[in-house]
């Protein structure tokens, strides 16, 4: 079986590394996997870049629509409407099935999707393929119905851009031959409750990761190659634009870790962040800080999240929440709010602590609960290892989705 992933890139931030994983794990289990990208960060081989230029000129003339709006909140928000030059790039490759994953910042045009003479599986990273254009809705639900007075873009007409592209995606791709894939529960239930797929088949299988890069690496041997104390406790915090990116959390960490400073912490913790630089001006963390910056590769991922004695992931809204999953991976527990993506990674006080969406108090008494017993951390960091292996790991992944491809292709 031959199966094409269409990727905007491969490894530079979540929802392609995730993309890439499931293409590699392919490749393990003997399926033929090929991956096309606009931008290609690895040096793999089997990743092939599409040259185009129409693919060269359609991010910055893609966006222009957004000028419109010059008050639109700092979200992503892909029009998709410049043409592309996938559907022939796909011809010319004959897979026999399509797998779509993060697919905007102007790589497929939305019309596109029905000009693929193949059975097509769409990932689902974010929300954007159930929008009017944003990745992630906020509290607005408006993708249920039909978008339009569009929150994100500051919109108060009910025409306006993101009612164009909801409406684009409706007549385009009412007849494709399309199957979803959920990776969480929260956003099955998203897909399910979206005008555009409630009537669409929606699988769920959550992402995987390699269990043998992403393993339990000695914490000792791990802050000593990092530079990091060996005599504190360890809260490590993470993501791409980890403190500046809302949706990430930072906000509500923060006067989470200022109340576990205030109440008797302030001389055996120190705070971890990768993904996020030293800022100018100082930020009040309650605690000594130390920051790792940016970090992609899987072995140096491994040791930090090893070097931690608890990981933090505090997002609003998390399709799946991989940082999370890599965490769990290399023995880590994990805290984080329950009602994302993630309360499908991390079970209650088994693996690590789902706070109450989402009440900085309780996110402090989560961490305070995984670091005030070592015995009760342990038991944490078995079981969290061995929930990656058994549900995580890229086999389990890969052969969910091949399972499905065939399905998809019986006569």
């Amino acid at each position: 079986m031959k199966v094409l992933h269409l990727s905007t890139s491969d490894v530079d931030n979540g929802g392609a590394r995730a993309a890439y994983r499931l293409h590699k794990g392919l490749g393990s289990i003997g399926c033929t996997s090929q991956m096309l990208v606009r931008a290609k960060f690895s040096s793999d081989q089997t990743v092939s870049t599409e040259k185009s230029v129409l693919t060269k000129l359609s991010p910055p003339i893609s966006s222009l629509p957004l000028r419109l709006y010059p008050n639109q909140n700092a979200v992503m928000f892909s029009p998709q409407w410049f043409p592309d030059a996938l559907a022939a790039r796909a011809k010319q490759l004959n897979p026999d099935i399509i797998n779509l994953h993060w697919v905007c910042n102007g790589y497929l045009q939305i019309e596109t999707v029905a000009k693929f003479k193949k059975p097509l599986v769409w990932t689902l990273h974010d929300l954007w393929p159930l929008t009017g254009g944003c990745d992630y809705n906020r509290d607005c639900n408006k993708y249920q119905e039909s978008c339009g007075a569009c929150p994100q873009l500051q919109s108060r007409r009910s025409w306006d851009l993101s009612r164009w592209v909801w409406q684009r995606k409706a007549k385009a791709w009412q007849d494709a031959n399309l199957t979803l894939v959920a990776t969480s529960t929260w956003m099955a239930d998203c897909a399910r409750s979206s005008s555009l797929f409630k009537d669409r088949r929606i699988e769920l299988i959550p992402l995987g990761l390699d269990t043998q890069k992403y393993r339990p690496v000695n914490q000792k041997v791990a802050r000593e190659l990092l530079n990091l104390p060996q005599d504190k406790q360890l809260i490590l915090f993470g993501a791409v634009s980890a403190t500046s990116n809302q949706r990430k959390g930072f906000h509500l960490l923060l006067p989470a870790l200022q109340r576990l400073s205030q109440s008797g912490w302030q001389e055996q913790i120190e705070l971890v962040i990768f993904g996020a630089s030293e800022p100018d001006k100082p930020i009040d963390l309650g605690f000594k800080s130390h920051y790792l910056g940016h970090v992609y590769d899987d072995l140096s991922l491994a040791l930090i999240y090893s070097a931690a004695d608890v990981m933090v992931v505090p997002s609003i809204q998390e399709a799946f929440g991989q940082t999370a999953s890599e965490s769990l991976a290399c023995g880590t527990p994990v805290v984080t709010f329950a009602g994302t993506g993630l309360q499908d990674v991390v079970d209650h006080q088994q693996n690590g602590y789902l706070a109450k969406p989402f009440e900085i108090e309780d996110l402090s008494q989560g961490i305070t609960w995984i670091l005030e017993n070592p015995e009760r951390q342990q038991k944490l960091q078995s079981h969290a290892r061995e929930k990656s292996l058994h549900e995580f790991a890229l086999d389990v992944q890969a052969t969910r989705y091949l399972s499905l491809y065939k399905e998809i292709l019986e006569p």
